[in-house]
């Protein structure tokens, strides 16, 4: 029988896997350094701290499921970590737009994050495509 998991697809969880964890220590020193600098309303820093923090924790499954799915070669686990991956591009999207402080480095860093969930999800619908049939 034919391999039909996808390399670049794990070679980008890998390489995910490595951003994200700079991407949320340079988060969570920026929004320390926001509360710090600026008149940052406490009653708004908690929720940007929650939500960098939810997104860390659906990190792990997301990237977990996504690489068990694709060395398996099952959908099911993919296709959760395509869903979970709606969830984090939904929590970048509020550390993009909406959270209180919005510095070009969280510009910069968000972009990089949603250009990855969007190739890695084109990979994964592509690899599911390819279990399927």
């Amino acid at each position: 029988s034919s391999q039909l998991s996808s390399l670049p697809l794990q070679i980008l969880f890998y390489v995910n896997g490595i951003y994200y964890i700079f991407y949320f220590l340079a988060t969570l020193a920026m929004i320390v350094y926001k509360s710090q600098v600026f008149s940052y309303p406490d009653d708004f820093l908690a929720p940007d701290l929650v939500v960098l923090f939810l997104m860390a924790i659906l990190e792990v499954p997301r990237l977990y499921l996504g690489c068990k799915g694709n060395l398996t070669e099952e959908e099911a686990p993919l296709g959760l970590s395509l869903g979970v991956t709606v969830g984090s591009v939904v929590l970048c999207v509020y550390l993009l737009a909406w959270q209180t402080y919005v510095l070009w480095a969280d510009v910069l860093l968000n972009a990089v994050l949603l250009c990855a969930y969007g190739l890695e999800s084109g990979l994964k619908v592509m690899a599911i495509a390819a279990f399927v049939s």
